[in-house]
């Protein structure tokens, strides 16, 4: 495992709609390590190894981040904000933040007082942004509308091969993908694998939408983070029995796949990995809900990494499960070989 790579991705701040700077850094960094490295208009990357295989496998992990966005400048200097992505406004009061300017970052302090944090109902539009400025025409020098706002925190390694910090989600399923083709490749995988950094998950999907498209994968695997039920306050009689440190997560759903599932599995058992299993009876809430659905329609499977505190400025994983998931992912892929259908009326 790369953890200089893995660290660097952590560092780099990728707002849903602003996501090009860190999808610049994968662009460089997977050319030596794909037979091509592909952008598209919306700013996917695709590293890509074996185009010439008629089997094409879609792995995606999403590259963008949930946060903030400018919607106004207040005439006393402060900023008001909308949520990018799925936030918790009561996580934010009292908080330092980076607004990703233009011009570069600017920091900042999450207004808070007695009376909003009694309010159980807060909404992004509850929270302020204190810069330092004290005018509409100072503030409005180095913030302009739509500038996006992230948390002033980075990772930190824990104890037990844990990390913590913001964004894991899914900054993790896109190291993951791309250090799975690595090590395919250098293993002599034959299939064709398509490791695509998308963006926009947390918004719209619309990166993944564009991938796939394009792609035309004849499965794909959407690789993503999921809440465990290892801490108080949890309940594993919502999605399932998840635990960090436990292994990947394969999910049961009405959607996804059974032969991949299957292969899924046995890759498992080959390299001596444990499997955990979580369920969603509808969407998932990832890019495959939305790949599953593009072109003629494309067999999908999710692989998940496990995490505490999702959505939050300190999130919590473990880097043997990110282990566990490339090593998975990596067998997987070498066990695929031609002629390849996942059609169940073919075999008849």
């Amino acid at each position: 495992m790369d953890r200089d790579f893995l660290f660097e991705i952590l560092s780099t701040a990728s707002v849903s709609g602003t996501e090009l700077e860190l999808e610049r850094k994968i662009y460089r960094r997977m050319q030596p390590y794909a037979d091509c490295v592909t952008g598209d208009e919306v700013g996917d990357v695709t590293a890509v190894i074996n185009p010439g295989s008629p089997i094409r496998v879609l792995l995606a992990g999403h590259a963008d981040e949930i946060g903030l966005m400018v919607t106004s400048i207040r005439e006393d200097g402060m900023l008001s904000v909308c949520k990018i992505g799925g936030i918790y406004p009561a996580v934010y009061p009292g908080h330092k933040v980076r607004v990703l300017t233009g011009r570069g970052i600017v920091y900042g302090a999450v207004v808070i007082t007695r009376e909003l944090m009694k309010n159980r109902e807060m909404e992004a539009a509850d929270l302020i942004i204190d810069i330092g400025c004290a005018t509409k025409e100072e503030t409005a020098r180095v913030i302009s509308v739509g500038d996006r706002i992230i948390f002033d925190t980075d990772y930190r390694e824990m104890l037990n091969d844990c990390i913590t910090g913001r964004a894991l989600d899914d900054r993790l399923g896109v190291f993951v993908i791309m250090e799975a083709l690595r090590q395919a490749r250098q293993r002599g995988c034959t299939v064709g694998v398509y490791a695509a950094a998308t963006v926009g998950e947390e918004t719209s999907m619309n990166g993944a939408y564009f991938v796939s498209q394009r792609v035309k994968p004849t499965l794909a695997i959407a690789v993503d983070v999921t809440y465990v039920s290892d801490y108080q306050g949890t309940n594993p009689a919502h999605t399932g029995e998840v635990k960090l440190g436990g292994g990947p997560v394969l999910c049961v759903n009405p959607t996804h796949h059974p032969v991949i599932q299957e292969a899924l599995v046995k890759a498992a058992e080959t390299c001596k990995i444990a499997i955990q299993w979580e369920t969603a009876s509808g969407r998932t809430g990832t890019d495959g809900d939305v790949i599953h659905k593009t072109g003629g329609g494309v067999p999908v499977a999710l692989v998940s990494i496990p995490l505490r505190y999702m959505h939050s400025p300190a999130e919590v994983a473990c880097l043997r499960d990110v282990q566990d998931c490339i090593e998975l992912l990596s067998e997987f892929l070498c066990s695929l070989k031609e002629p390849f259908s996942l059609n169940p009326f073919e075999n008849q």
